[in-house]
């Protein structure tokens, strides 16, 4: 079997303390982000209605000058994006008029239909991983495929990147990227729980992380690299999906080890704690 590292011993939980402060950091600049943007995120024609043309010109022009003529044309509230550089491609977004392409009705009932999908996912994934293996794995693993499409949410908004059908789709496919990575390590910590009673919890999730690592290093770095090329030169249309790939795959393969693991490390312990503690209370009784 191809292995990148052996034998490590890295003291993954350790630092979990200093992982959960490099989350909240990143979700409070997301968040603020949000604030900043009136509390929306930035949606697309999908959602938002309206219509998007793509012009090219013979001739470098400006987002300016383009402006001018849409609000000559009364198409007040244009958005104008300049496509790949030189100033001939630009996307101009216009805002629902008596043309519509999609309208408002059709985009709220889009975005009702992505966020069921989001949570009937995640409520898929509890129930599985609960039966395989137990509920604080499961509640682990359910908050870091969470944490995963919060994150990858928020920096959409931190971008200024629009939410569309195709990003959907992709937070979609990094919560089975995210679940998949998760009970790698979910797998090798129950068999080393199994025969490593006298260890520590933490020293098991240690040693579990340790040697699922190679192949965690392998998996992340391959869907990376294809991800990078449909990012860099897939072109404008598959551009976002990439972005929210790149994200998705980052922090996915982070959270197995400092979301999950690591939440289930935290409910551990204080399972055992309370677990020395009435048996301490019982024998002070007796």
């Amino acid at each position: 079997m191809l292995q990148i590292v052996h034998d490590t011993r890295i003291p993954f939980m350790k630092y979990r303390r200093y992982a959960y402060a490099f989350s909240l950091t990143v979700m409070l600049i997301g968040v603020i982000s949000l604030v900043l943007h009136h509390g929306k995120f930035r949606e697309g024609v999908d959602f938002a209605g309206g219509r998007i043309i793509e012009f090219r010109f013979n001739q470098a022009v400006t987002a300016d000058a383009i402006r001018k003529a849409t609000d000559h044309l009364n198409m007040a509230g244009a958005e104008i994006q300049e496509v790949g550089s030189g100033g001939l491609d630009f996307l101009i977004r216009l805002p629902v008029d008596q043309e519509q392409v999609v309208g408002p009705r059709v985009g709220r009932e889009l975005r009702g239909k992505a966020f069921w999908a989001v949570l009937i996912s995640l409520l898929a994934i509890l129930i599985y991983v609960g039966v395989r293996y137990e509920f604080t794995y499961a509640l682990g693993g359910v908050v870091a495929l969470a944490h995963d499409v919060i994150i990858t949410l928020l920096m959409f908004s931190v971008f200024n990147k629009e939410i569309t059908i195709p990003i959907v789709a992709a937070l979609l496919t990094i919560g089975g990227y995210s679940i998949n990575d998760t009970v790698v390590v979910f797998d090798r910590i129950r068999e080393l729980t199994r025969v490593s009673q006298k260890k520590s919890l933490s020293d098991i999730m240690d040693m579990s992380v340790n040697q699922t690592l190679s192949r965690t290093m392998i998996t992340s770095a391959t869907v990376f690299y294809v991800t990078a090329g449909l990012f860099f030169l897939g072109g404008e249309v598959i551009h976002d999906f990439a972005f929210a790939m790149l994200l998705g795959i980052g922090f996915g393969t982070y959270s197995s080890v400092y979301v999950a693991s690591a939440l289930a490390l935290e409910l551990g312990n204080r399972r055992e704690r309370k677990t020395r503690e009435k048996a301490a209370l019982a024998a002070a009784r007796a």
